[in-house]
C-alpha cells in the first residue's frame, strides 16, 4: 500500500502524487508501487525492497542521491495461539525530494505521525523526522519490554497456585522475544552511532539533541532487556525448584502412606497363614478379631504421629 503525506501549516494531509517535501509510506508494497516510487525519487528498487526481507540486517548506506537507514522495530506476532513480540526491518530513505519509509506491515512506530500526535512534526524537516522515527522506535521497544515484564509477573503470581505447561511455554516465548529485542537494539545502536558521524544528513543543533536522546533511550532499552531476561531466567529456575519441591513432598507423602498401610497388611498376612492357631494371640477369644483390629489401628496411629513429628507428613 502506497500513501503520500505532507504537512501544511501543522496539519498532515494525504496526497495523490509525490511532490517536494513529502513523506512516502510504503506498506508491503506491490511491484508497481515500488517501480513508481523508484521512478519518482531515483531510489534503486533493491534498496526499496531491502526492508521486505525479515532477515535483512540494520545498516546505513549512502548513495549519490539518497541515504538508506535500515533498523529493526518491534512488532506483534502470534505464537502458540498467544500474542507475543518480535522484530522486523523498517527502511527510512532520505532523498532531496522526499522521505520514504518501507515496511512489511503497518507499524506502531509510524502511527503517531499519521495520527498527528508528534510535536513539531514536519515532512519538510527530514533529519528531524528521521530522528523522531528513531525515538518512536525506542519508545515502542521500552513499552513492549514493560508489557513483557507484566506478563512475567502474572505468570509468577500463578506459580504459587499451580504450574502449567502453558506457563512454561509462555515464559520461554517471552525469553525468546527478549533475545530478539536485545540483538536488534544492539545493532540499532551501531546505526545510531554511525548517524552521529554522518555528515550527509543535514541537521540542526536541536536535531542533534534529539539524536542524543535516541541514543540514551536505546541504551536504556538494551539494559531493560538484559535485566528482564535475567529475571525470567530466575523465574524459570524458581519454576524448576517449585516442581522439584512439589515432587519431593508428594514422594514423602506416598512413602508415609505406604509405611502406614504396610502395618495392617503384615498383621493380616500373619493371621492369614495356614498354621496351628494355638500359638496365635487371641485366636481362641470371641473378641479376637476385634482386638487385633484395634491393636492394628493403635500401631498405625502411633506410626502416623512419629511420621508427623519427623515432618514426613
Amino acid at each position: 500500500m502506497l500513501r503520500i503525506f505532507k504537512t501544511n501549516e501543522g496539519t498532515l494531509k494525504q496526497l495523490e502524487d509525490i511532490e517536494e517535501n513529502v513523506w512516502v509510506n510504503l506498506t508491503n508494497p506491490s511491484p508497481e508501487e515500488i517501480a513508481f516510487v523508484a521512478c519518482q525519487t531515483g531510489i534503486e528498487t533493491n534498496d526499496i525492497k531491502a526492508s521486505l526481507d525479515d532477515e535483512e540486517a540494520s545498516r546505513i548506506e549512502v548513495e549519490n542521491k539518497y541515504t538508506l537507514i535500515l533498523i529493526d522495530v518491534a512488532t506483534k506476532e502470534t505464537r502458540h495461539g498467544n500474542e507475543f513480540y518480535t522484530t522486523m526491518p523498517l527502511a527510512i530513505i532520505l532523498t532531496e525530494k522526499a522521505i520514504v519509509t518501507v515496511c512489511l506491515e503497518d507499524t506502531i512506530v509510524l502511527k503517531p505521525f499519521m495520527m498527528e500526535k508528534v510535536k513539531e512534526f514536519s515532512t519538510a524537516k527530514k533529519s528531524r523526522f528521521l530522528y523522531q522515527i528513531l525515538y518512536s522506535s525506542t519508545t515502542v521497544y521500552q513499552n513492549c519490554l514493560r508489557t513483557i515484564n507484566k506478563k512475567r509477573e502474572a505468570i509468577e503470581a500463578r506459580l504459587s497456585k499451580h504450574t502449567k505447561n502453558s506457563d512454561l511455554i509462555e515464559l520461554h516465548e517471552l525469553e525468546t522475544t527478549l533475545v530478539y529485542f536485545a540483538t536488534s537494539l544492539r545493532v540499532n545502536g551501531v546505526v545510531l552511532d554511525k548517524l552521529t558521524r554522518n555528515e550527509r544528513i543535514k541537521s540542526y543543533p536541536e536535531d542533534r539533541d534529539l539524536l542524543d536522546d535516541v541514543i540514551i533511550e536505546n541504551k536504556q532499552a538494551i539494559e531493560m532487556s538484559g535485566i528482564y531476561r535475567d529475571i525470567i531466567n530466575g523465574t524459570r529456575e524458581l519454576f524448576a525448584s517449585v516442581i522439584d519441591n512439589t515432587l519431593n513432598s508428594v514422594m514423602k507423602l506416598l512413602a508415609s502412606i505406604t509405611v502406614v498401610m504396610s502395618i495392617p497388611t503384615i498383621i493380616s498376612g500373619l493371621y492369614g497363614m495356614n498354621v496351628n492357631t494355638d500359638g496365635m494371640p487371641f485366636a481362641h477369644s470371641d473378641y479376637g478379631f476385634l482386638i487385633v483390629c484395634m491393636i492394628t489401628l493403635v500401631i498405625c496411629f502411633i506410626t502416623l504421629l512419629i511420621l508427623k513429628k519427623k515432618k514426613l507428613l
